[in-house]
Parts: C-alpha cells; sequence; structure tokens
C-alpha cells in the first residue's frame, strides 16, 4: 500500500516539476530550441523577443518566443474577423495566510492557498498581434 501511495506521490511530483521547469523557460531557452523561427524575424523583432517584449503587428511564432505558451487561448470575432486571445496567468498567494495544514504521506506540510489572476494578454488578427496588455497585479488580500 505505501509502495502505490509513493508512486503516485512520485509520479506526481516528476510531472509538477516537468511543467514548472517548461513554464517557465524563458525567450533566450525557446529561442535556442527553435532557432529557425527565431531568424524569420526583422532584427527589430528578434531584438523585442530577446527581451520578453512584444509590438502590435508582431505574428504568433514571436509572441510565442517572447511570452511562450499561453494558459489559455480564447477565440472570438470582432467586426466579421476572426480573432484569437492568448490569455497568461501568475499565482499569488496572500502575504499572510495562516490557513490549514495538510498531513502529507511523510510529514505535516503547510500547503498555502493559490489565488489565480491574468497577468498579460495579447489579441491576433490574421495572425499578428492587434492589441496587447499587461494587467496589473491583484491588491493583497
Amino acid at each position: 500500500m505505501q509502495r502505490r501511495i509513493l508512486a503516485i506521490v512520485l509520479t506526481f511530483e516528476i510531472a509538477a516539476g516537468t511543467l514548472i521547469l517548461t513554464g517557465c523557460a524563458t525567450p533566450d531557452a525557446r529561442i535556442s530550441q527553435h532557432p529557425e523561427m527565431y531568424h524569420t524575424l526583422s532584427q527589430t523583432d528578434q531584438a523585442l523577443v530577446s527581451q520578453g517584449q512584444i509590438r502590435p503587428g508582431m505574428t504568433m511564432d514571436a509572441v510565442w518566443l517572447a511570452w511562450g505558451a499561453p494558459d489559455q487561448k480564447i477565440p472570438g470575432n470582432a467586426r466579421g474577423r476572426a480573432i484569437e486571445t492568448w490569455v497568461y496567468v501568475r499565482y499569488a498567494t496572500p502575504p499572510s495566510y495562516g490557513g490549514p495544514y495538510y498531513y502529507g504521506p511523510f510529514d505535516w506540510s503547510y500547503i498555502p492557498p493559490k489565488f489565480v489572476y491574468p497577468s498579460k494578454g495579447v489579441t491576433f488578427s490574421n495572425g499578428r498581434v492587434v492589441f496587447f496588455r499587461h494587467l496589473p497585479s491583484p491588491p493583497p488580500l
């Protein structure tokens, strides 16, 4: 029974670690993994992407290189044209949360709550950026 629990916990930890490592990749890491995508960009866009910045008119590939994969893709329609909005989220923990303790398979562990909020978004039309915005962090609870 303990082996089964240990196997489940290890599987979960490996999956979570992989998600964290790939989710936190930097523009440099994405560029080095896809140099062919990077070299199709103009020099101006290459400079912006290297700094993790975007601009109106950029392609979806350029935004992916600069900001990474979005947490959500929302299809839509504006003025009769198909659009797609990418949303990026952050996770925040309140600074002074005195929440419950969780009894894990190995010891008592404190697990503070995480709150999800959108941090930035970008909207594309015809595969090009038409609007983007960095959203403010929510106020502390």
